[in-house]
């Protein structure tokens, strides 16, 4: 006898936040299933805007992971850990302000540039390292082909991509959070006959 199809996971979308999580994370949910494979996790929060490291996103992985099926997430799951994360603003991608301040720690004196070798160095040993994939592409974009120098202002220009309005997830966060703080809560019961006793008093 066939087993039975496991019943379908009803997952409630409660505002604009959840359903653009809930968008991004069906994009991998090649089973329609509501569940994607846990290796797709990174990808899935790097397509919502954010910026984890390798170990922020293991983090992640180790708090939603289902023990019974440790290779899978639940959309039920990940939805309201997603959703608490971008509401605290956490693995916010860098400000253009902050990528500069880093570029002028290793520019002490002002050049405005990086030599290329050592912009690799730093790229591949220290920190997070970036693998040579990772680093090949960057510097593609980073170094300049006649001076073979990293000049980073223009560097972080060409890396800067800042989405309008609510195109940016946590500024859809932002908007969803000031509109749950004024929506007051729900009354009881007792609290309605009580407003009911006063308004008779009247």
């Amino acid at each position: 006898m066939a087993e039975e199809e496991e019943a379908e996971i009803v997952v409630d979308i409660n505002n604009d936040l959840e359903r653009r999580i809930a968008d991004v994370f069906e994009l991998f949910d090649h089973t329609g299933t509501k569940k994607v494979d846990i290796r797709d996790i990174a990808t899935v929060l790097r397509g919502l805007g954010c910026c984890p490291t390798e170990a922020e996103i293991q983090e992640v992985m180790v708090a939603i992971e289902d023990p019974k099926n440790p290779d899978i997430v639940h959309m039920q799951t990940f939805l309201p850990y997603a959703a608490q994360l971008i509401t605290e603003h956490k693995y916010e991608p860098a400000t253009p302000d902050k990528l500069l301040d880093a570029f002028h720690v290793l520019d002490p004196e002002g050049h405005g540039y990086l030599a290329k070798d050592f912009f690799m160095t730093i790229m591949s040993q220290d920190g997070e390292p970036f693998n040579e994939d990772e680093i090949a592409e960057m510097m593609e974009i980073a170094v300049d082909p006649y001076t073979q120098k990293v000049p980073y202002e223009y560097y972080i220009n060409q890396l800067m991509h800042d989405p309008e309005g609510e195109a940016y997830i946590y500024r859809l966060a932002d908007r969803v959070e000031d509109e749950r703080e004024k929506t007051p809560p729900p009354q009881t019961f007792s609290q309605v006959l009580a407003a009911m006793a006063n308004t008779a008093d009247v």
